[in-house]
């Protein structure tokens, strides 16, 4: 039987967000209902709010999350009722080229609940990136969901849904940092932060991050950078050469997806280095490099999606390290909030003022 629950939705381009009764079918094959514990406010959000994404209004906003399963669908034997899951938003179809060469973390056929949620007058709404979980429940395809340890915190566990898992995994799986590297990472808001303490996780011996504001390169340095460069004040291809023995850092991170900081991280790696774009850029942007020195610098232009991650495999590790202490997924926590509160987060996410405002029910 179809509930009603409240959620936050995205009306139209830009218009303010409000909250509203969803209604949730009744999982159909293949799918889950789950109840929402916490829900990180992620800028892909706001991507969505503006129209960034596509046009596709009203969104039930809401990604990064976790929760219990309430109910499952015919056919559904990865999760049961009960089951603590982060949600993802790469559900593997296993099918497809990418799966069946032993690389689904690249699938290219992700699959989303069939059933639409929607408003009580019947209007379907798009649910951000397949989830929709800025909401007391949501309805999402099993796959979604990952089992992890139900004795770490949902504000916490939900954080690997997108913006911390993008990070580590631009730095671990796409960048492949590796012992005694050197890395820098341009943009250090939460997905930049993220890559930072994915790069001292993976054992680089120089972390430097790049960003225009002190106060969130104070915050980096909590998070394992070895040396900050203010690019409002100082040339940063310049800073990280300098801090590289003259030759550029092995792997450069772009956690910001703009053309300029993208030519940044170009020149500011060393010769056969890697430059990683996890940074969202938008429709409209263009780049424009001499192809000359794209052949002549050699190496691996990568980007990085959802950092290249596979749930299954890497959410219960990146729990397990962060619950012995080897890694600090709480401090990526910065408030929580209620839903009437994620206009407000917005505004503080555009302002500098957080890592991570996290939704709790």
């Amino acid at each position: 039987m179809a509930q009603q629950v409240q959620g936050v939705i995205a009306p139209g381009k830009n218009e303010p967000v409000r909250v509203e009764t969803i209604v949730i079918p009744d999982p159909g094959p293949g799918e889950a209902v789950v109840k929402i514990q916490a829900c990180g406010v992620c800028h892909t959000d706001l991507h969505y709010k503006q129209g960034g994404i596509n046009d596709e209004f009203p969104f039930l906003l809401g990604h990064e999350a976790a929760g219990v399963v309430e109910s499952v669908g015919e056919g559904v034997t990865d999760v049961e009722p009960g089951d603590f899951v982060v949600l993802n938003w790469r559900a593997v179809c296993g099918q497809c080229r990418a799966c069946l060469r032993g690389r689904p973390w690249y699938c290219f056929d992700t699959h989303n609940a069939r059933r639409k949620m929607t408003l009580l007058d019947g209007t379907e709404l798009s649910a951000a990136l397949g989830i929709g979980a800025f909401a007391e429940k949501t309805l999402v395809a099993s796959g979604q969901c990952t089992k992890v340890d139900p004795e770490v915190a949902p504000a916490v566990a939900g954080l690997l849904g997108c913006g911390v898992m993008a990070g580590i995994g631009a730095a671990i799986n796409t960048g492949q940092v590796g012992r005694g590297d050197s890395v820098a990472v341009i943009g250090c808001g939460g997905v930049g932060d993220a890559a930072i303490a994915g790069a001292r996780l993976a054992g680089a011996a120089k972390i430097i991050a790049v960003d225009i504001d002190d106060r969130k390169l104070e915050t980096a340095k909590k998070m394992g950078a070895t040396h900050t460069v203010n690019s409002r004040s100082s040339d940063p291809v310049e800073a990280i050469r300098a801090l590289t023995g003259g030759n550029g850092a092995d792997v450069v991170i772009e956690a910001v997806g703009h053309p300029e900081t993208y030519k940044q991280a170009f020149y500011a790696r060393d010769l056969a280095g890697t430059v990683v774009l996890v940074g969202v850029p938008t429709p409209e942007m263009k780049l424009e490099l001499p192809l000359l020195d794209v052949f002549g610098r050699g190496g691996s232009l990568k980007s990085s999606w959802y950092g290249d991650c596979l749930p299954s495999r890497d959410f219960p590790m990146l729990i397990d390290l962060h619950q012995q202490g080897r890694i600090d997924l709480g401090a990526f926590v910065t408030e929580t909030i209620g839903l009437g509160d994620v206009e407000q987060a917005f505004a503080r996410m555009h302002d500098g003022d957080v890592l991570r405002s996290v939704v709790v029910f």
